[in-house]
């Protein structure tokens, strides 16, 4: 058995080496289909690292209280897009309470928006973040130059604002802005503090914002009088499980929620670590169904090499006739043609690996050179992913080409021209 095998794809290989060109072509769907399958795997689990390491430089000891219920570890709706209004200003002055949350260091409410600073003759749109006066504590960050606002500011709609260094240069220039007037919407803010240069973190660009206390936002600018979310520092990470217990208690009880399941809160409440469980419960999902899509342009390559091998078979139609005059059964030729099929699909598959590989890698150092924490990653699944699909592809491809080889007659293929 194993002499007939070794003979057969010695037959197989041979027919392939005398149409080189053709057999490459044959192949060309294959390669490119592996091909797609390795790179997107590869940067999808690259992008995930991406993703994963802006989060945690954010921190492990931080909690996001987010409007609205999450359902099943899943973001909750104001994450979609909804506006959920259950989070209120005062629910961030309980948080930061110790008799309430006794581990939470600190806490930052949040209301933002979106608007034009005007100086002089300057324009600037840019994010505006209406904070409390915990953002520095919680999300870190300096003041170059001036100072952050107080709580007494933070409460009694003072016109006074912080600028991001990206907002300053873009109006100001070399021109200090401290103690300069901006104006946003019809109202005049002094500005008294310019941050210090951060960059982007988490897909969040610390430098383009504005910094206005939070009432002040939400009355003068934005006309609301709800939150857009919460974040708390926890001051050790052995207490998250009990600060989360705090918060979510202290929120029922304001809220009016007396069941303490869970299951009728208007909020949600995840630490870094549940976050992290989240994002990459979804780029994996994200990942898998492109590859799976990827997957698909083997179905075209694999047509390709059906086509391909029906061409064949009708030019070796004497030599099959031939074959089989001199006692070559229809198992051989089946065999022979189906080798054929698949040894093309393994070699395509090959090829496709080292080459997806090559492309994953010129990604992933591309995104190191832009200072992006990219790792390489060519799973053992996505290899066998490949390897396995092309195989697959080339058997079930390669059966009808192979069944009507074997069921010519001897005599009318000797016959044929």
């Amino acid at each position: 058995m194993f002499s007939f095998l070794r003979q057969s794809i010695k037959f197989s290989t041979a027919s392939l080496l005398a149409n080189k060109g053709r057999s490459f072509l044959t192949m060309l769907g294959i390669i490119i289909g592996v091909s797609a399958v390795i790179i997107i795997m590869a940067v999808g689990a690259g992008a995930q690292s991406l993703i994963l390491a802006q989060v945690k430089s954010l921190g492990s000891n931080l909690i996001g209280i987010l409007p609205g219920k999450s359902e099943d570890e899943g973001p909750p709706a104001s994450v979609m897009g909804v506006v959920i209004t259950t989070l209120k200003y005062e629910d961030a002055l309980a948080l930061e309470n110790k008799r309430n949350v006794p581990n939470i260091a600190a806490a930052v409410a949040y209301t933002k928006g979106f608007d034009t600073l005007s100086w002089n003759s300057s324009s600037y749109d840019t994010s505006l973040s209406g904070a409390t006066v915990g953002y520095l504590a919680v999300e870190g960050g300096e003041v170059a130059e001036g100072r952050f606002f107080t709580k007494d500011e933070e409460k009694n709609l003072s016109k006074v604002v912080v600028l991001g260094s990206t907002v300053k240069n873009e109006l100001f220039g070399q021109t200090s802005p401290i103690g300069q007037r901006v104006k946003i919407k019809k109202h005049s803010f002094e500005v008294i503090g310019v941050m210090k240069e951060r960059g982007t973190v988490a897909f969040q660009d610390y430098d383009d914002q504005v910094f206005i206390p939070l009432v002040t936002m939400q009355k003068l600018l934005a006309g609301v009088n709800y939150l857009g979310f919460i974040r708390a520092k926890v001051d050790r990470e052995e207490n998250i499980p009990a600060a989360i217990a705090d918060i979510s208690r202290t929120l029922r009880e304001r809220h009016d929620i007396p069941d303490q399941s869970g299951k009728n809160d208007d909020f949600t409440v995840q630490s870094s670590e549940n976050a992290i469980q989240i994002l990459t419960s979804i780029t994996n999902g994200l990942k898998y169904f492109l590859a799976a899509i990827a997957a698909l342009s083997l179905l075209v390559g694999g047509i390709g090499i059906m086509n391909i091998m029906l061409v064949s078979v009708r030019e070796r139609t004497r030599e099959i006739g031939l074959r089989k005059a001199v006692g070559a059964n229809r198992r051989d030729i089946e065999l022979q043609f189906l080798l054929e099929a698949i040894i093309v699909t393994f070699l395509g598959g090959l090829a496709g690996i080292v080459f997806g590989a090559l492309i994953s890698y010129l990604i992933s150092a591309g995104a190191h050179l832009l200072g992006y924490t990219w790792d390489f990653i060519v799973s053992l699944l996505s290899i066998a992913l490949g390897v396995g699909v092309s195989l697959l592809i080339g058997l079930i491809f390669g059966i009808y080409p192979a069944v009507k080889a074997a069921r010519l007659d001897p005599i009318e293929a000797l016959r044929h021209e």
